[in-house]
């Protein structure tokens, strides 16, 4: 059965940003989050359903003390009950710090919000926050968080940004110190992170400047340390806003990264995808790591969407059993403005891949606004459900005139 385009947030003010996570012992427990803007202050929304998607509560995470809003959430999966959530905290522009919050119950209560990558003044900012669980059936780490984020430092004064990653141990309650992913002298955008079987750490992330790339580092210590970088491809920058009369949204390069922890003929294949513009257009690449000799492949479109079409916000995740290969992009292919939401699934190791329109009604990214807007925020998400399923989450402008998030859910497992 499929089911597509329940409404996750209630409808009032605006939602956006969403990330989701599932149990993988109990795949109808599935928690998303988002910026929500219902109390007229940025907080970070938690959606639960325990019903695979078809409904959902809602509650707000409160803010550390002298921090007035919250952005950038992402929400990852921890053997056997736990949810872990990661958000960009600030009192203003700048000093913003990563938190996280920490649900050992499904899902149904957090703790308080920690304080990972504290932020101080116009002098650091740590935003585009990541986390990952190590869930690998093999690993020596299994339970190990690594918590990643774009360190901005100077950001009043012509500063840079890199990127950082921190690893709280299994059963520990103490965050290690950060490690130092990227070069100082590199810009780079949001990082990702993903384990495999046996509990191999790739962390990635898009540099934006003196040039773009997709870079990789790996470690084979559960985060102690870090093999050197690795330039998956170079990378050709969508435009921002992207060359659509009407659309005024920026639109930002990460890096998504994840491996195939399924034992079967494609295990431990690492695929690194980004939006690129190297066809004149905005498209989904994709990047394979070969298990057998390290080497990445050349990187393909994946889409087979129309020439001058936009596509872009891709997030990919793994079945752990399977191995399918699933891949969310919104895509403006229908009618050339509206967006719609897409899934790019691959059953053969990214050899092919069936694309899957999953919204059952474009939306204008502007909603009822005379004017272009200038956020729809800055990333989508889709989580595997595992046999063969996969739940995502976006942000979509229905009913008209808001920002809500939505899902798409599917348990048809492709052959």
């Amino acid at each position: 059965m499929t089911n597509f385009n329940f409404q996750v947030t209630p409808t009032g003010n605006n939602k956006f940003e969403p990330s989701v996570a599932v149990n993988l012992l109990i795949p109808g427990i599935m928690v998303s989050v988002a910026v929500d803007e219902t109390t007229g202050v940025p907080l970070i929304g938690v959606y639960r359903s325990v019903d695979g998607g078809f409904s959902w509560s809602n509650s707000l995470l409160p803010l550390p003390a002298g921090f007035t809003g919250a952005e950038a959430p992402v929400v990852a999966y921890g053997f056997p009950n736990i949810f872990v959530v990661t958000a960009h905290v600030f009192p203003g522009p700048s000093s913003g710090t990563c938190v996280a919050y920490t649900s050992t119950d499904n899902g149904v209560t957090y703790s308080a919000p920690v304080i990972v990558g504290p932020g101080y003044g116009t002098y650091i900012n740590n935003d585009e926050t990541n986390v990952y669980i190590d869930t690998s059936q093999s690993s020596p780490y299994l339970g190990n968080t690594y918590i990643l984020y774009n360190h901005q430092f100077n950001v009043e004064n012509g500063g840079n940004s890199t990127a950082f990653l921190n690893r709280l141990k299994s059963n520990s309650t103490t965050w290690d110190q950060p490690i130092l992913l990227s070069s100082e002298a590199d810009q780079v955008e949001r990082p990702d992170a993903t384990v495999n079987l046996a509990g191999t750490v790739y962390a990635a992330w898009v540099t934006v400047d003196p040039n773009f790339r997709f870079i990789v580092r790996t470690s084979l210590d559960g985060g102690t340390t870090f093999d050197g970088a690795v330039v998956v491809s170079t990378v050709v920058p969508v435009p921002s806003p992207l060359p659509v009369v009407g659309y005024n949204f920026r639109v930002l390069t990460f890096a998504a990264i994840s491996v195939d922890r399924s034992v079967g003929p494609y295990t431990d294949t690492v695929y690194a995808v980004w939006q690129d513009n190297r066809q004149g257009y905005a498209d989904i690449f994709m990047s394979k790591r070969n298990p057998i000799d390290g080497s990445w492949s050349a990187p393909v479109p994946i889409t087979g969407a129309p020439a001058n079409t936009q596509n872009f916000f891709p997030d990919v995740d793994v079945d752990p059993l399977t191995g399918v290969v699933n891949v969310i992009y919104y895509s403006n292919q229908v009618n050339g403005f509206d967006l719609d939401v897409y899934v790019a699934r691959s059953i053969n190791g990214g050899a092919t891949f069936t694309n899957t329109r999953i919204t059952n009604q474009s939306f204008n990214p502007n909603g009822t606004s005379p004017v272009p807007v200038p956020l729809i925020g800055d990333y989508i998400s889709i989580a595997s459900v595992p046999p063969g399923g996969y739940i995502g989450v976006w942000m979509s402008t229905q009913p008209a005139g808001t920002q809500n998030i939505f899902a798409g859910y599917s348990d048809i497992i492709i052959t």
